[in-house]
């Protein structure tokens, strides 16, 4: 760790020297995030990860995702469980917040659960719309094979229409580490997940697109999957529900500055509650 301020409780900046102990937080919460989704926020240039050290180990964290300086994306909010109530979360918040506005981004938005909207709410954040976790067991595959035509300038044009900002690089490291399907006017990712493998992004210009690439990027498995959406988009809940998925978990998305311009009609999965 680069110590970032000397205190008791020190902030310190992310490397890959911390992924053990950032995976073994985010385990202890249960979440799905994976030591290579970690090495991802750790290594992407736009990325942002701080932590804080106490007593030897690390025991806070949050990270931030700029795509340019009109967004920036919070996630990865963790503190272990047996230092909750001593202030690490809000300190950390605040530090990242300053750190933000040092970048001069314009807005800041994230994916918060029950337990952090209160904190969240006291830096100003607004709830925006309900995200929602669909999940579904392993079961057999339907399909045997899997084709793209890789990401292009026309998807990231249609990904910037959709998500109101340039996320490519993050996009292009997706495509590396995990399955993109994709056509000239949408396109689907998928990546191995602790617990499930996980659904996301995907950008399409209609339903019946965005249900020809979905279908394609998880009927081909026989594994149990996460797919996060925003329920405000009906035909996202259909075809969640058109292949077997349920509704498992609520948060909710949370900004602070300008307004953005997005199309979410035209989002049919996140990327992922710490990307957006």
């Amino acid at each position: 760790m680069t110590v970032a301020q000397t205190s008791m409780a020190a902030i310190c900046v992310l490397n890959s020297g911390d992924l053990s102990s950032a995976f073994e937080l985010s385990s202890i919460a249960g979440w799905n995030q994976t030591v290579d989704d970690w090495q991802l926020l750790m290594s992407l240039p736009q990325a942002h990860c701080f932590a804080i050290e106490a007593d030897g180990q690390l025991v806070s964290t949050t990270t931030l995702v700029c795509y340019g300086q009109q967004l920036a994306w919070i996630g990865m909010v963790l503190t272990r469980p047996e230092y909750r109530g001593h202030g690490h979360a809000r300190r950390l918040f605040t530090h990242i917040l300053d750190h933000a506005e040092s970048l001069g981004i314009q807005t800041l938005k994230l994916d918060a659960t029950e337990q952090g909207k209160p904190l969240y709410e006291s830096f100003g954040f607004r709830a925006e719309q309900p995200v929602e976790r669909w999940v579904r067991p392993g079961g057999a595959a339907t399909h045997s094979h899997k084709s793209s035509s890789g990401f292009n300038e026309d998807l990231r044009r249609l990904d910037i229409e959709a998500f109101g900002a340039d996320r490519s690089p993050l996009l292009a490291q997706l495509a590396n580490r995990g399955d993109l399907v994709a056509a000239s006017d949408a396109f689907s990712f998928t990546r191995p997940g602790r617990v499930t493998s996980y659904l996301g992004p995907c950008v399409a210009s209609d339903p019946y697109r965005a249900r020809v690439l979905i279908r394609e990027s998880v009927a081909a498995s026989d594994k149990s999957w996460s797919w996060d959406l925003l329920p405000e988009n009906a035909h996202a809940i259909g075809l969640a529900r058109e292949l077997g998925f349920t509704r498992q978990r609520l948060l909710t998305r949370m900004s602070r500055g300008e307004l953005q311009h997005r199309r979410d009609d035209m989002i049919y999965a996140i990327a992922g509650f710490e990307l957006g």
